[in-house]
């Protein structure tokens, strides 16, 4: 899911509980776990309801001013039209940023890591991860549609990819491009 940076300091302190949505499906589930600023948040209920029934209070659960804001914010959406609620909790930092701090790599982990690369590699049909590894060591902070020539996937692909990547701890997103993590230069360094 996702949220504009100014809401993020009240989904930290808990001021901001619920948000809603215009999906025409469900894009939360109860027990999903969702990364938004740095942050592990957990949907708790997710249900649609009536525009017809908001209140003031929803929006200011919603962190926002009012009813009047929260509906601009939805595109204005008729009276009986439903949208979703998505009612969250803030469980603690996002996971990835501890795991991708962690550099002293026993050799279980380099065996685990490498595991997970090679599966990584099988599943897609043809090996990608340390090549990818070895370009963002090589070009931190270079544009992603840059790499993904140098790769020969298509952008959005190797966007995804990299995205797996991260959520092993091995790479960091930057304004542009990206870096490895430390965790990832220490993979790095043990698999060469």
């Amino acid at each position: 899911m996702l949220f504009s940076a100014s809401a993020w300091p009240g989904l930290a302190d808990g001021s901001i509980t619920v948000t809603f949505r215009t999906w025409s499906t469900p894009q939360a589930k109860v027990g999903g776990r969702y990364r938004v600023g740095g942050m592990l948040l957990e949907a708790t209920a997710v249900a649609e309801v009536s525009v017809s029934v908001l209140t003031d209070d929803d929006a200011a659960a919603a962190g926002e001013g009012n009813l009047t804001t929260l509906m601009k914010r939805l595109h204005q959406p008729a009276l009986d039209s439903v949208v979703w609620r998505v009612d969250l909790r803030y469980v603690g930092v996002d996971d990835r940023i501890e795991r991708r701090a962690i550099d002293e790599l026993t050799d279980d982990d380099i065996a685990g890591l490498r595991t997970r690369l090679d599966r990584l590699d099988r599943a897609s049909g043809k090996p990608w991860t340390r090549t990818t590894l070895q370009l963002i060591e090589k070009y931190p902070g270079v544009v992603s549609t840059a790499l993904a020539r140098h790769t020969g996937q298509e952008r959005p692909d190797f966007k995804i990819n990299v995205r797996k990547l991260k959520e092993m701890g091995l790479t960091e997103s930057l304004q542009v491009g990206y870096q490895l993590s430390p965790r990832g230069v220490a993979l790095l360094r043990a698999i060469r």
